[in-house]
């Protein structure tokens, strides 16, 4: 397998940046950028391995989205369970009342916080 692949984007050649132009005299092109492929465990795991930026990857999803979503369709929700842990807590706010020096009266409240516990 190669360590190169090309941008996936079929319109990255059409992008005007100097990184990529091509060519000698009057014979210059544009042409796709090629990718150095970053292998992580012998695998190419890395979405940077096919697209040369963000504008590339987005204009690719944009074009091919939806066949992209088809290739493996999603027709009901996942679902995880967890446990929560509710815990009670005092905490503070504040009131406006007119009748005291600076206008604010800060007054407790029972809060409850709620956390997810990994498994």
């Amino acid at each position: 397998m190669s360590d190169y692949n090309w941008c996936h984007n079929p319109d990255c050649h059409k992008i005007e940046t100097q990184s990529r132009v091509r060519g000698s005299g009057d014979n210059k092109v544009l042409r796709t950028v090629k990718i150095k492929v970053n292998r992580f465990n012998g695998y190419q795991s890395n979405i940077w391995n096919y697209f040369c930026n963000n504008s590339c990857l987005f204009q690719f999803l944009i074009k091919f989205g939806q066949e992209v979503a088809n290739l493996r369709p999603v027709t009901k929700p996942s679902e995880t369970p967890i446990k929560l842990k509710k815990e009670k807590y005092e905490s503070y706010r504040y009131e406006w009342n007119s009748d005291i020096n600076g206008g604010t009266q800060r007054v407790p409240y029972q809060a409850t916080k709620t956390t997810i516990e990994s498994k």
